[in-house]
């Protein structure tokens, strides 16, 4: 086995079998004629959204819904109405409620991935992460069904379970806001529901692009935190995969967590610079050694398919049978799905393959 491949091999926590690949590809949400707004639509995760929509579906409108002007600007360079007419562009932030009230008139579906994602940011101006991921999302909430939208998932992050940070805190509360929306929204027809996965490959923030920039400007080594951190992994295109095929199955007021492999991030900077020693750093304020999507408290009420979890609304007996009827399972008393206890690690060869793919989607 060549040297490269020796140091990814995991240690007896991280054992094989490794992680199968699921494109969360089904079910699959038809967005043909429908009108569809994504808020933050010019980030990662927006940016490939619109990509995937444009290739597969001929929405009636996909509103892209942000507050960069100039990412805007380069979207619709990319984006074109002129070869996809269905697309607009609206100036907005998700901080006035009045002009989101605006924008979601006649909308079907709306996605909701803004927010303020960096841990330091968020830590140094903790104001403004509440106003965003907190106000911003009960600003969602009440203008989605003010204008009679039919279903919203919010995007979500391990972060929000168990949090030791404000971003964290800031997302649990809007998971909660967006799990509790369906009783405010009465008979309006409105359903909520929210996803919630690990670290995206590739994303803007996420540490390989770090790592590849380091290697690319000849760092002789490359930044680790801590040896033994873990962390759950997921490229953009599964993640976008991920939403349209909860946004098919959502009852509402659930929380879906997909399946997805682990590993520690020592062994990410190896697959990307096998050469480079590594360099430890300490873990930042708010920083967790291993990442949680489902805790141990939650196991209650929580359902196992087969290429996720549904944690599902507290004393709801119905959407419990409904997930019965799919196939769900309930987990064990005391589970938890941790990056660390992850039943489906990641070895070598697919954390190689993910960062391929990955490296394809930028």
């Amino acid at each position: 086995m060549p040297p490269a491949l020796a140091r990814l091999q995991p240690e007896a926590a991280f054992a094989p079998p490794p992680a199968p690949f699921r494109d969360f590809r089904s079910p699959r949400a038809d967005l043909n004629d429908k009108v569809v707004l994504i808020t933050g639509g010019t980030g990662s995760f927006g940016k490939a959204f619109v990509r995937l929509v444009c290739e597969e579906f001929r929405p009636r409108k996909l509103i892209v819904f942000s507050r960069d002007e100039l990412k805007q600007y380069e979207m619709a360079q990319a984006f074109p109405q002129e070869r996809h007419p269905f697309m607009r562009y609206f100036i907005g932030d998700v901080r006035d409620g009045a002009r989101l009230q605006m924008a979601l008139r006649g909308v079907d579906h709306v996605i909701h991935a803004a927010a303020l994602k960096q841990v330091p940011t968020a830590e140094y101006n903790p104001f403004e992460c509440i106003k965003t991921n907190v106000l911003g999302a009960e600003n969602v909430v009440n203008a989605a069904i003010s204008c009679g939208v039919k279903r919203v998932v919010a995007l979500s992050t391990d972060k929000a379970a168990n949090p030791i940070n404000l971003y964290g805190a800031s997302k649990l509360a809007a998971d909660k806001i967006f799990c509790a929306a369906e009783a405010m929204a009465g008979d309006s027809g409105t359903s909520f529901s929210v996803v919630r996965y690990g670290n995206v490959l590739g994303s803007r923030g996420s540490v390989a692009p770090l790592f590849r920039r380091l290697l690319a400007e000849g760092a002789p080594e490359l930044p680790i935190t801590d040896e033994r951190m873990t962390r759950f992994w997921i490229t953009l295109e599964q993640g976008v995969n991920f939403v349209l095929s909860s946004l098919e199955m959502m009852k509402g007021s659930e929380i879906f967590v997909p399946k997805i492999p682990s590993t520690r991030t020592s062994d990410l900077a190896t697959a990307v610079a096998p050469h480079l020693p590594h360099r430890m750093v300490g873990i930042r304020p708010g920083e967790k050694l291993h990442e949680v999507m489902v805790p141990e408290d939650d196991a209650r009420s929580t359902l196992e398919l087969e290429d996720r979890y549904v944690i599902l609304p507290g004393g709801h007996a119905a959407r419990r049978a409904d997930y019965l009827d799919l196939g769900g399972r309930p987990v064990a008393d005391g589970f938890s799905y941790a990056s660390d206890s992850n039943p489906e690690p990641m070895d070598a060869r697919g954390l190689q393959a993910l960062l391929a793919a990955a490296m394809g989607e930028a």
